[in-house]
């Protein structure tokens, strides 16, 4: 009896701390390569699009026409450190955010058109 379970234990027994260590680097590299596969697909192109957004908002003044995030259309009537007052009819003035306004216009022509 006692000899089947020291069987038991000697076979079920884990090998040595040397082969454990060697499968821990396949499993490295692959972590380390699905976190640059992560970066260049969803993070990079992110800030690439933050840093544009932040570079057209410094850019608009008075008389540019802008499209809002909710779909308003306007002209730029004044400018302040955090806000813009837009005019979106005549003698219609409407006070958005800076972050509220999603694009600009052409002299006729939307940027997010899809034709």
């Amino acid at each position: 009896m006692n000899e089947l379970l020291v069987s038991a234990l000697i076979m079920g027994a884990p090998s040595g701390s040397d082969g454990g260590g060697e499968s821990m680097m396949p499993t490295l590299i692959m972590f380390g390569s699905i976190f640059f596969i992560m970066y260049f697909l969803m993070i990079r192109p992110q800030q690439k699009r933050q840093k544009e957004t932040k570079k057209m908002l410094s850019e608009l003044k008075n008389g540019d026409k802008v499209v809002t995030s909710s779909g308003m259309h306007g002209r730029i009537i004044s400018t302040d450190d955090k806000t813009f007052l837009i005019e979106v009819a005549d003698k219609t003035h409407i006070r958005f955010e800076r972050a509220a306004v999603s694009g600009t216009q052409d002299s006729g022509n939307k940027t997010d058109s899809g034709k």
